[in-house]
C-alpha cells in the first residue's frame, strides 16, 4: 500500500510528520475550487476535500489523504486571496470579530471513503492599519484561506480560539489519525 498526500500544502506535510506519518508520494489534485452558487462554507469544504481525494490518481490498494480548509465569516466563504488587496479586505472583514475555520479531511482507499470535518471558532483582535500592512508585508498571507495563517506571524492577531488548533492550521490531527487508522494505515508505528 502506498500513502499519497493529495495536497501541495507544506503545512499538511509538517502536521503529518508530528504524528510520525510520511507520505510515499505528494500529488496535489487539479480541481475547480470555486464555490457553487449559495453554497455554504461547511458543505463547500466537505465537497472540495472529497473531490480532491477522488481526483488523485492511485492504485486500488493505495491510500489517498486530501483536505480543505475554509474560513467562514457567517455564510461567506473566504478562500485564498488573489492578491494583497483581497487579503487586506479579508483581514479588515475579520477584524474584531469571531469567525469559523472549517477543515474537512477525506481518506480514500479503493472504492471506500472516510470523511470528517472539524469546525473551530477564532477571534481576531481589532486590527489597526499598521497591523494589517505589517502582516501583509510579511507575505505570510499568500496561499492561506482567509488571508492569514495562525501558525505564523498572524498568531499575534488572534487572542482566542475554540476547537482544533491543528484544524485551523489545515489538518486536524486527532481526526486525521483516526481516519488513517480506520483505512488501515498504522499511525504511531515504530520503525
Amino acid at each position: 500500500m502506498t500513502f499519497i498526500l493529495g495536497s501541495g500544502s507544506p503545512r499538511r506535510l509538517e502536521l503529518l510528520a508530528q504524528i510520525g506519518v510520511t507520505p510515499d508520494a505528494v500529488r496535489p489534485p487539479e480541481i475547480d475550487e470555486d464555490p457553487r452558487e449559495r453554497e455554504l462554507p461547511r458543505p463547500y469544504c466537505v465537497r472540495i476535500a472529497r473531490e480532491k481525494a477522488l481526483a488523485v490518481a492511485a492504485e486500488p490498494d493505495d491510500l489517498v489523504l486530501a483536505a480543505d480548509t475554509t474560513v467562514a465569516l457567517g455564510r461567506r466563504i473566504l478562500g485564498k486571496p488573489r492578491d494583497a488587496g483581497e487579503a487586506a479586505e479579508f483581514l479588515y472583514a475579520l477584524s474584531g470579530r469571531r469567525h469559523r475555520v472549517v477543515t474537512a479531511v477525506a481518506v480514500r482507499r479503493g472504492e471506500r471513503l472516510w470523511e470528517r470535518d472539524v469546525v473551530s471558532a477564532v477571534k481576531m483582535k481589532r486590527l489597526t492599519g499598521d497591523e494589517v500592512n505589517g502582516y501583509l508585508a510579511t507575505g505570510d498571507w499568500q496561499g492561506k484561506a482567509g488571508g492569514y495563517g495562525i501558525q505564523g506571524p498572524a498568531g499575534a492577531l488572534i487572542p482566542w480560539i475554540s476547537g482544533s488548533f491543528t484544524g485551523i492550521v489545515g489538518l486536524p490531527l486527532a481526526e486525521t489519525a483516526a481516519l488513517l487508522q480506520a483505512a488501515g494505515w498504522p499511525v504511531w508505528r515504530q520503525a
